[in-house]
């Protein structure tokens, strides 16, 4: 089997999922697969990250610091901005097109056997989650770096046994799914938290926060806060990136440079240092390991600048928190003449919080839509664009969206493009060959 046959024999799990009948969450397939697959999950120490916003960064940054500290390292992130191989990593280096094809045909015949004992198929994401756990046995991983897909207590990825539970900012994001307010949201997530472990936590708002400690004094779990436990003590824009002094326990870490943009990324990266810490026995890390991980990190889609003059930025912001927190970001990072936001949202998103907080700092708004058949009509998009007092002009696709900020940019301007994962990886495409 090569790589296109196994992508292709993926997506036909995902059309299955996206056609409404599947039904409710549960756990039973993927214990099922995996117990077949003789628990490839249980041959490494875990580290499992929920939240809303952040997840992706966390747990890059656990996983550069466990690597630079010596020990292999699988990363199992979602979702992908351009290619699903995007999803798995070993040392840093994401899966390649012929180990996911022989991964996919391994686990294949696990697949073909389920499939028609149940009253649902192997998921798009059950699949992809058994992938990776059987591919992190393979390479006989110390460590593997799980991030839920969605929520906590359902995800496919909680048959995991992690002694290190990470949670990032929690919000309202899958409100069908998950819950409409916050602390319904935190009881789905800290599904993830196993008996004994330790638990990690940004900063949350205050019923979120009582959900966590009830849940972790629960299971007889130790929690530790950010600001108290852990923290970002600065955070300076610096050239490509910015400096931060961290505080790990009583360890203080100054002038690490981090090759991202925003404090809010700077916070995420210390969240997960500190999850790595803990997996690594308390010992104080030396700052060479610290500052050498940081500067290995880079995520495609997080606030990534593609060129300058002008100045061109990349982010998937998808949901209201993330919005709110890159329309925060940027006048701290950059600074222009005018911006030019570049926005597409996927249809089942909350359309007009995400839209707002961006083109209430934006001088200009093209409102646009991937190719995904999932994505909000440009028309629904500008109309939340005008409700934040913008005058938008309409786009029916990103490449011409693209197309038509840079003709009106000047070199002292900048274009945000945002709203989506798709939104941002098709715009990508266009840079692709451009030396960065």
């Amino acid at each position: 089997m090569n790589y296109v046959d196994a992508v292709a024999a993926l997506e036909r799990r995902s059309n299955y999922e996206r056609s409404g009948r599947l039904t409710s969450p549960t756990l039973e397939r993927i214990e099922t697969l995996v117990d077949l697959l003789a628990h490839p999950q249980r041959g490494y120490q875990v580290i499992h990250i929920t939240g809303t916003v952040g997840k992706t960064t966390t747990a890059r940054a656990a996983s550069e610091v466990l690597r630079a500290a010596g020990l292999a390292v699988g990363t199992y992130t979602s979702p992908h901005v351009e290619s699903v191989r995007e999803r798995f990593a070993y040392d840093g280096r994401e899966i390649t097109e012929d180990e996911f094809a022989d991964a996919w045909e391994e686990l294949t015949p696990y697949l073909e056997l389920l499939d028609p004992k149940g009253e649902q198929p192997i998921t798009w994401f059950e699949a992809t989650t058994a992938l990776a756990f059987s591919w992190f046995a393979e390479r006989a991983v110390d460590v593997a770096v799980i991030e839920v897909g969605m929520g906590g207590t359902w995800d496919a990825t909680n048959v995991v046994e992690s002694s290190v539970a990470v949670f990032t900012p929690i919000g309202v994001d899958h409100a069908d799914v998950l819950g409409a307010i916050p602390t319904e949201i935190a009881t789905e997530k800290v599904g993830i938290i196993k008996p004994g472990a330790i638990v990690y936590t940004a900063a949350q708002d205050q019923d979120v926060a009582d959900v966590l400690r009830a849940r972790s004094a629960e299971l007889g779990a130790e929690i530790r806060a950010e600001g108290l436990s852990f923290g970002v003590e600065e955070a300076r824009l610096a050239l490509g990136g910015q400096q931060v002094t961290a505080r790990l326990g009583h360890d203080r870490y100054p002038n690490l440079f981090l090759p991202m943009f925003g404090e809010h990324t700077a916070r995420d990266a210390v969240l997960g240092a500190a999850a790595a810490r803990a997996l690594l026995g308390e010992s104080a890390l030396e700052h060479e390991v610290l500052a050498e991980a940081f500067g290995a990190l880079h995520l495609p889609g997080r606030m990534e600048v593609m060129q300058r003059n002008p100045m061109v930025v990349l982010d998937g912001a998808h949901n209201a928190p993330s919005a709110v927190m890159l329309a925060e970001a940027m006048p701290g990072s950059f600074t222009w003449d005018r911006l030019l936001l570049v926005v597409g949202v996927m249809a089942d998103k909350d359309v007009e919080a995400v839209v707002g907080p961006l083109a209430a700092i934006a001088d200009a708004v093209i409102a646009t839509a991937s190719s995904s058949p999932r994505a909000a009509d440009p028309e629904r998009v500008a109309l939340a664009a005008r409700a934040a007092g913008a005058d938008p002009i309409v786009a029916p696709d990103v490449a011409g969206a693209l197309s038509r900020a840079l003709e009106r940019a000047t070199e002292r301007d900048c274009v945000l493009v945002t709203g989506s994962i798709y939104v941002v990886g098709e715009a990508r495409e266009r840079f692709a060959d451009l030396p960065r």
